[in-house]
């Protein structure tokens, strides 16, 4: 059984709700992974643009090696006179660097059940969805979403305007 403490709710409550409505598609118990916030976005985002972001954590891992202090004293017929004397050297290192990646997303506005009901009968097209069609964002529905932007770069069960348009949902603009 899972505990949430009623300030930790709040805390989160509060902070989803800034995010533009995101909290409507996030389960009970299911932590968010990408956060959508409408104050949050890369430095150069058009305006009215609605973004997301993934974090990849650094992989920091601890290094441990000997260093000889004092070579070994040997005599020629091979006796040791006196061992060799090593220290322990014990380091951090980060073996991946923390990442961040900044994504547009359709705008909540525009994840009506409609539209999600559509990306999940596109994604069962393409075999990556085996629900019913609901029309919510529950954790099937993300799952399948992170399986298909996975190959692209995307690691994340939030649906990127990118991969909504290679569904086929969102119209692309040509310019000209």
């Amino acid at each position: 059984m899972i505990r949430v403490f009623p300030a930790v709710c709040a805390l989160a409550l509060a902070g989803l709700s800034a995010c533009g409505g995101a909290l409507r598609y996030i389960e009970a118990g299911a932590a968010p992974e990408v956060s959508r916030s409408p104050a949050g976005a890369p430095p150069g985002a058009a305006p009215g643009t609605c973004w997301g972001k993934h974090v990849t954590p650094a992989i920091i891992e601890t290094v441990t090696h000997q260093v000889l202090m004092q070579p070994a004293e040997v005599q020629t017929d091979g006796t040791v006179l006196r061992p060799a004397i090593y220290k322990t050297e014990t380091r951090q290192q980060i073996v991946r660097e923390r990442k961040e990646t900044w994504f547009e997303t359709p705008c909540q506005q525009d994840m009506t059940p409609e539209f999600v009901a559509s990306v999940q009968r596109a994604l069962a097209a393409r075999g990556m969805y085996r629900g019913a069609v609901t029309g919510e964002m529950d954790n099937r529905t993300r799952a399948a979403i992170r399986r298909f932007q996975k190959p692209q770069g995307l690691d994340s069960g939030i649906l990127s305007l990118a991969a909504a348009r290679n569904l086929g949902l969102v119209a692309v603009q040509v310019e000209g």
